[in-house]
């Protein structure tokens, strides 16, 4: 009698299996047309918040730095003079790298609004290029976890970089 419940409860699981990974709010899910496939993540079912520790900001040289990489990079030359909100998250996992970029922009009001590519073209390849993400650490284990720019546009120009 045992064998044959222990089978009546087993027996679900073998024929209807559940996938492990649960799909959140907010969460970016793999797009072979736009994310690199030799990008790896530790741990694809536990992607932490950029919010979830009280460290802030984990980047070589801080804030100061990435501003300064698009102070150096950006041209705003050859742009239309738009004001826009633009946000670029993304991933940055156990070994400091960074994939699966999405850009949502806004005006001021923050409506969803379209811009000049060249000014998102140019945000979203420095940001790629940023290499000095610093892994984070949860319970003694580096982490993936998500991460996001947004810039201030006005007149085209980048006004300011949050966080």
């Amino acid at each position: 009698m045992n064998k044959f419940l222990y089978i009546i409860f087993l027996l679900p699981t073998f024929l209807f299996p559940q996938s492990s990974k649960w799909d959140y709010i907010g969460n970016i899910n793999f797009d072979e047309t736009t994310d690199r496939k030799d990008f790896i993540l530790c741990n694809e079912n536990q992607i932490y918040q950029y919010f979830n520790d009280s460290k802030g900001f984990q980047y070589e040289g801080e804030k100061i730095a990435i501003e300064d990489e698009f102070q150096k990079k950006y041209n705003s030359g050859n742009v239309k003079k738009e004001n826009a909100w633009i946000r670029i998250r993304f991933i940055v996992n156990c070994m400091g790298r960074s994939d699966r970029f999405r850009i949502l922009t806004a005006n001021y009001d923050y409506e969803p609004i379209e811009i000049d590519k060249n000014i998102t073209s140019q945000l979203l390849e420095i940001t790629k290029n940023l290499k000095g993400w610093i892994p984070k650490q949860e319970r003694g284990g580096k982490i993936d976890y998500y991460q996001y720019l947004i810039f201030k546009i006005k007149d085209g120009k980048i006004n300011e970089i949050l966080p």
